[in-house]
């Protein structure tokens, strides 16, 4: 039986060659992506900064509404088709989209971290990708074995493949899948399918390929029964994330409690987290929260 931890954990990313949180402060964050820095929106930063001046290429203005929209304002040159970056052996491109993010989750980088080491001595373990956005976290998985990536939209997918090319992954063993998350779960429940891990990054809100409507307060639950389907004793992991929702990482962990209770491991829940670089005169590093996760681990 799969045992609850109640008390939440941090998983806090340390930046690495290609990216670091240089600042935060007032509502906003200062990141270093290559060779490019931008100012984006981040209301969990109710400190002040500590850097005097934010020298950067661009900062995304976000519109009225808490929901999205907005614009870059850019200062300086910045690539319109993007740049590229690196995580361990992954290659991928950053950009600046209209959705105030650049193309990836640099808070994501501990749990691909995690999901390699739960997959560890598995031999070609089988993962699914749900949500897969532009394939980092699914090219992290293709080192240990097939992929399952899963995304509504084309372009994200078209970008994930891209993606596996400039790391030499083209091969690799991933099925490119433009599909709804949750109709493409229930699909592979009937065909009586089985995965060694689970990974899912939900939007609060979204729709799918044929115009589906997706809102997490209502479809995650039963898009969680369904993973579980796709689990069974031997395998590794489900971890979910789950970004600006008015909910505590408490009701994730008891989701998975209430459908993995006849599994072993243990459930674990918390937050994801980005440490800052260090900054002169100051022997504190700040963690800013990013996301809420709840994650299923048999190891």
């Amino acid at each position: 039986m799969a045992q609850l931890i109640e008390l939440p954990q941090l998983l806090v990313g340390e930046g690495w060659a290609d990216y670091a949180l240089l600042d935060s402060g007032e509502g906003r964050k200062f990141e270093q992506y290559g060779p490019y820095r931008f100012i984006r929106p981040e209301p969990q930063a109710m400190w002040k900064p500590r850097l005097g001046d934010w020298d950067a290429h661009g900062e995304f203005v976000p519109g009225s509404d808490e929901d999205g929209g907005g614009r870059w304002q850019f200062t300086k040159p910045v690539p319109e088709n993007g740049w590229p970056l690196a995580w361990r052996e992954v290659n991928f491109t950053a950009q600046c989209t209209p959705f105030r993010h650049l193309g990836f989750f640099p808070d994501m980088a501990p749990v691909w971290d995690w999901m390699d080491g739960m997959l560890e001595g598995k031999s070609d373990p089988q993962t699914l990708n749900l949500f897969g956005y532009t394939g980092v976290g699914s090219l992290s998985l293709a080192r240990r074995g097939s992929v399952a990536h899963v995304d509504a939209s084309k372009k994200s997918v078209a970008q994930a493949r891209d993606n596996a090319d400039a790391s030499g992954m083209g091969d690799a063993p991933v099925r490119w899948l433009v599909d709804d998350a949750a109709k493409f779960a229930a699909r592979e429940v009937r065909r009586e399918k089985r995965y060694d891990g689970i990974i899912l990054d939900p939007p609060k809100f979204g729709r799918g390929p044929k115009n589906e409507t997706w809102r997490i307060e209502e479809s995650l639950a039963p898009l969680i029964a369904d993973c579980r389907q796709l689990l069974d004793a031997d395998s590794r992991f489900l971890f979910l994330t789950a970004y600006a929702v008015r909910m505590s990482s408490l009701s994730l962990a008891g989701l998975l409690d209430e459908q993995f209770a006849a599994l072993p491991g243990r459930i674990e829940h918390g937050e994801l987290a980005v440490r800052e670089a260090a900054v002169p005169d100051s022997e504190t590093r700040r963690i800013l929260p990013t996301a809420i996760f709840a994650r299923w681990a048999n190891d």
